[in-house]
């Protein structure tokens, strides 16, 4: 981290996901990008006890109760609970902001070749020194990538929580929103990030896009562990990606882990200046 890297601490906020559907291959192949079919998540406010969303988006159910702190000096931490110190990256010149963990590490890099004047490029990784994503802004506008129907692989929104973060619409477009969404290969590939794009049609797709479109001049931008998921094949690298044997194990790693948690909360308080 530069030295002209500033952070000041952020009080925690319970931002858990509710844990309430079971995902099958039949609803895999019935999911849109948009985080309107079944299953999708949405993140809880103060309390932390968000109901599952239905396909309309109305709760499917009564929210399942709080879960409680472990014990005082325990050191075991709740299932999908949130580092209970934060701080806050800013870049020099305070284009951008977001909130991490206290011992997360946040270092800005040399942009993407190509990429706009003035753009960011910043690395996070976890105390360990571990891969977790990347803040990268004034990226050129790409056209979006061809798709032959029969190249095209199902893929679920397992999460899908909606973010106030400047954007332009226009075809292909919805509003913008942190998603974890899952394609399916020769295991289930997922993948972490804002976007404000359309993933593909009937819930099919080559490549799913963590991408906003930026205001017009401003480039666009990404905020996630890829800018692209795809369907890898058993020769390629896997990583960043996550891979996993069945749905379920996704949901799980969704709903039960501290790292999604963390990850999402951070994505979620990602500031960016007009």
């Amino acid at each position: 981290m530069t030295g002209t890297d500033t952070f000041r601490r952020a009080p925690a906020r319970g931002l858990r996901i509710a844990a309430a559907l079971a995902l099958s291959a039949a609803a895999l192949s019935g999911c849109s990008s948009e985080g309107k079919g079944t299953p999708a998540w949405t993140a809880g406010g103060d309390a932390g006890t968000a109901a599952a969303a239905s396909p309309s988006g109305s709760p499917a159910g009564s929210p399942p109760p709080a879960t409680s702190p472990g014990p005082t000096g325990s050191g075991a931490a709740e299932p999908g609970a949130t580092a209970p110190a934060w701080k806050v990256f800013t870049d020099p010149a305070k284009t951008v902001s977001f909130e991490l963990p206290q011992d997360w590490i946040a270092q800005s890099v040399a942009p993407e070749q190509g990429a706009m004047p003035g753009a960011l490029k910043i690395e996070v990784k976890d105390a360990a020194g571990g891969y977790l994503a990347t803040l990268q802004t004034g990226l050129q506008p790409l056209p979006a990538a061809s798709c032959a129907a029969d190249a095209s692989r199902p893929y679920v929104v397992v999460n899908s929580v909606p973010v106030e973060l400047p954007h332009r619409g226009g075809d292909g477009t919805i509003d913008p929103r942190v998603v974890f969404r899952v394609i399916q290969g020769y295991k289930y590939f997922g993948s972490y990030g804002i976007t404000n794009l359309v993933g593909g049609l009937d819930g099919k797709s080559c490549v799913l896009q963590n991408v906003v479109r930026g205001p017009a001049g401003k480039g666009d931008y990404s905020f996630g562990d890829l800018t692209e998921l795809k369907a890898f094949t058993p020769d390629q690298k896997v990583a960043p990606a996550k891979a996993f044997d069945t749905l379920g194990q996704a949901a799980n790693y969704v709903n039960e882990g501290s790292e999604y948690a963390n990850v999402q909360r951070m994505l979620m308080s990602l500031k960016i200046k007009n």
